[in-house]
């Protein structure tokens, strides 16, 4: 099961980020575990300067951007 992480304030795009990383990896028919980081000093562990930001099994692949839904599935079966 992969462990997918949304980094951000909660603001309205990181919530775009989970809504859209959410239904793109259960099309994909991906297993997951979904977590949201808003505290900044455990988004700024991961070098992230930029929010949103995705992070799966540990690696960011993505910041200051709403990535496409295939390119987010693209990701996970990349690191499964």
């Amino acid at each position: 099961m992969l462990q997918v992480k949304v980094l951000g304030s909660g603001c309205s795009n990181c919530q775009r980020l989970e809504r859209e990383t959410r239904a793109a990896l259960e099309a994909g028919q991906v297993a997951y575990q979904l977590t949201k980081v808003t505290d900044y000093a455990d988004i700024a562990a991961y070098g992230v300067m930029q929010t949103p930001a995705l992070v799966i099994n540990e690696m960011v692949v993505s910041s200051g951007r709403i990535p496409k839904a295939d390119q987010i599935v693209t990701w996970a079966r990349e690191r499964e």
